[in-house]
């Protein structure tokens, strides 16, 4: 089966992602309003009212802005785990109840074609998660908004075809920029904060060993980073690793304020 997956748009400022495996189709967060996420599907040929499920990662606004006026016109369910639909309703409004779906984390559960696995991710939030999608033996994982990245999210997402990494922040970037205060600048960095460009690549590093070879790198800070640093941080990681980029690996960057590609996985023979 192949697997489809597109970063609608992936940043500080909003977070969208759509995957869609045979007559499945979800998003992964609804961080922007309803219209920017229903126009986002539309550029892509993805009609918001075909929509199976929202899966939310988490609670803040770049994740969840725009899951309540989705849900509501167009009749889609979502879900979380209960942690994070006690620290969301105010911000997604009411939702039906048949639309409120509740996960425990780790547990396995199936929408249509497509299954799910969540796993804990180092966040400050009430209970913040990872996903990997799979169909049949093709997956793509999803691994942003963590402070540090651990072996345990390591083996939650080995092998995946795809995977979406956090790339948030330059630190030399992040520690000049006289718009953020001093608490947000720690918050950042902490351990439950986001990863670096470095930190970023010493994750794909790992996630190069265990088999990846299509690295998405997301999340980009507006103010403390620019696309082709990151890009370069983790193309120098995997040169040195000895493999070439475009060749041996792939290595892409998610826009944050532009619909991105769509990328098809296909289950390999």
């Amino acid at each position: 089966m192949t697997v489809y997956f597109c970063p609608l748009y992936s940043g500080s400022s909003g977070n969208a992602l759509f995957v869609m495996a045979g007559n499945t189709k979800l998003l992964v967060d609804a961080g922007l309003p309803g219209t920017a996420v229903a126009s986002a599907l539309a550029s892509i040929g993805a009609d918001p009212a075909k929509l199976d499920g929202i899966l939310i990662t988490h609670e803040h606004a770049d994740h969840v802005a725009g899951a309540g006026i989705l849900s509501r016109r167009y009749h889609v369910p979502i879900y979380a785990n209960q942690a994070t639909w006690r620290a969301m309703e105010r911000r997604v409004g009411d939702i039906a109840a048949g639309n409120r779906r509740e996960f425990d984390t780790a547990q396995e559960f199936y929408i249509g074609d497509v299954g799910v696995c969540s796993y804990p991710l180092p966040h400050d939030a009430a209970q913040p998660v990872g996903y990997r999608l799979s169909a049949g033996r093709v997956s793509v994982s999803i691994v942003t908004d963590l402070g540090h990245f651990s072996a345990s999210v390591m083996k939650k997402i080995a092998g995946s075809g795809l995977v979406l990494l956090e790339s948030n922040h330059d630190p030399d970037m992040l520690k000049r920029n006289p718009n953020y205060s001093a608490f947000l600048k720690h918050r950042i960095l902490s351990e439950k904060g986001h990863l670096s460009n470095e930190e970023a690549a010493d994750a794909l590093e790992s996630i190069v060993l265990g088999g990846t070879r299509h690295i998405i790198l997301g999340h980009l800070s507006g103010e403390n980073n620019m696309p082709e640093l990151a890009l370069r941080t983790a193309c120098e990681r995997v040169a040195r690793m000895g493999l070439i980029p475009g060749e041996d690996i792939q290595i892409d960057v998610a826009h944050r304020n532009c619909v991105g590609d769509v990328y098809a996985l296909e289950e390999a023979l």
